[in-house]
């Protein structure tokens, strides 16, 4: 494998990557600031933004820290919020599966949702690319965006309290997730899916420590699985 080849892909990956920044930065910084808000010192903010590096479920578990939860339903709760990094993952070893261990350790480590999303439409769009250029792929798409989601998170936590309310950072965390949902709604089953747990988030709001978020996470897969099965059945 020629190196041009590899080091085309990982700096096309680094294009892709870089328009997340849009919304990595303030998010970062809103999760640094929330974070010191809900009373956790410089190196727990920062702690959480290295070792989980999900924001969603950082969100999560920090707003239900806040909330006084069981610590059980803290981390069932966040744990739920990241299954689908579990899906990711299945959905990417077709294409990655074959790589050395400590890559893959380092893929799992960094596969964030815009990690995931811009490299699997790639992938399929590409199926002739080889390994390493899958994986430099990735790596360049990674390079933008995790340095910088530590880095903001650190100025969110340091200098947090003097952004003016008019910004509104918080702009930041459904933007970014309907960016990336709403392309992948390409079949009646992922429709399915999104709508049921849009219905059920709603329905059951009134459930303490958001668990109602769990029972509409497992209702919307099972239904999306449910719609694809019949969806197989018919063809």
């Amino acid at each position: 494998m020629p190196a041009s080849t590899v080091k085309s892909a990982y700096w096309t990956g680094v294009r892709h990557g870089a328009p997340f920044l849009l919304v990595i930065v303030p998010f970062a910084v809103l999760f640094g600031v929330v974070g010191t808000e809900a009373g956790l010192n410089l190196a727990q903010v920062m702690g959480f933004s290295v070792l989980v590096i999900a924001g969603a479920a950082q969100f999560t578990a920090v707003q239900m820290m806040s909330d006084n939860a069981p610590t059980l339903i803290v981390l069932a709760t966040a744990l739920a919020v990241n299954l689908r990094m579990a899906m990711y993952s299945a959905s990417l070893t077709p294409y990655v599966g074959d790589a050395p261990v400590w890559k893959r350790a380092l893929v799992a480590y960094f596969l964030v949702d815009q990690t995931y999303a811009v490299g699997h439409a790639r992938f399929e769009a590409r199926p002739d690319m080889t390994l390493a250029e899958r994986l430099a792929y990735l790596f360049g798409v990674i390079t933008p965006i995790c340095p910088m989601w530590y880095v903001m998170t650190l100025v969110g936590a340091l200098v947090g309290q003097e952004i003016p309310p008019e910004f509104a950072l918080d702009f930041a965390v459904p933007i970014t997730f309907l960016a990336m949902v709403a392309p992948a709604l390409r079949t009646a089953a992922h429709v399915a899916a999104a709508g049921v747990s849009v219905v059920l988030g709603l329905a059951l709001a009134f459930m303490p420590y958001n668990t109602g978020l769990l029972v509409a996470a497992v209702g919307a897969m099972v239904v999306g699985a449910q719609v694809e099965l019949w969806l197989g059945r018919r063809a």
